[in-house]
């Protein structure tokens, strides 16, 4: 399955949930990470219950620190 993961395209084959695909690509136990699907925040606690459908748009951000 084809998902674009910030505006990148990913091939998926094994991943059918949020979940699935983080820890796929080692991203699933980072802090201070927030998630979208389809321009939609998901919850950390929700990860492994948003199936992923194909061309779905993942926007990962990461909380840095600074001023």
């Amino acid at each position: 399955m084809l998902v674009h993961l910030n505006r990148q395209p990913v091939d998926c084959p094994t991943a059918s949930t949020l979940l699935e695909l983080l820890d796929s690509l080692g991203l699933s136990d980072r802090t201070g990470i927030a998630v979208a699907r389809n321009d939609l925040v998901v919850p950390r606690p929700r990860w492994s219950q948003t199936a992923l459908q194909e061309n779905d748009s993942i926007t990962l951000i990461q909380a840095t620190q600074g001023g």
